[in-house]
């Protein structure tokens, strides 16, 4: 299974594209810029970011139409 790395933004989260199920629509860019971004193949990426918005993160998870972003809690 291709997917971005895991990228790791606090103790508690790490985010990642499922870049199989990815069909670069570009409704997270849209949502959470500051996150994620079109890669060169046309699919969603996650950008390293200081301090995450859980708003922003859940509403570009939530608005996702192939259930791409991929989000881990960590303990």
């Amino acid at each position: 299974m291709k997917s971005s790395k895991f990228y790791q933004f606090s103790k508690r989260k790490k985010v990642r594209i499922n870049k199989e199920k990815c069909i670069g629509c570009g409704n997270c860019t849209f949502i959470y810029p500051e996150m994620f971004y079109l890669d060169e193949d046309g699919k969603s990426a996650v950008k390293k970011v200081e301090k995450i918005n859980e708003q922003k993160l859940t509403a570009a998870k939530n608005s996702c139409p192939v259930e791409a972003i991929e989000i881990e809690d960590q303990f």
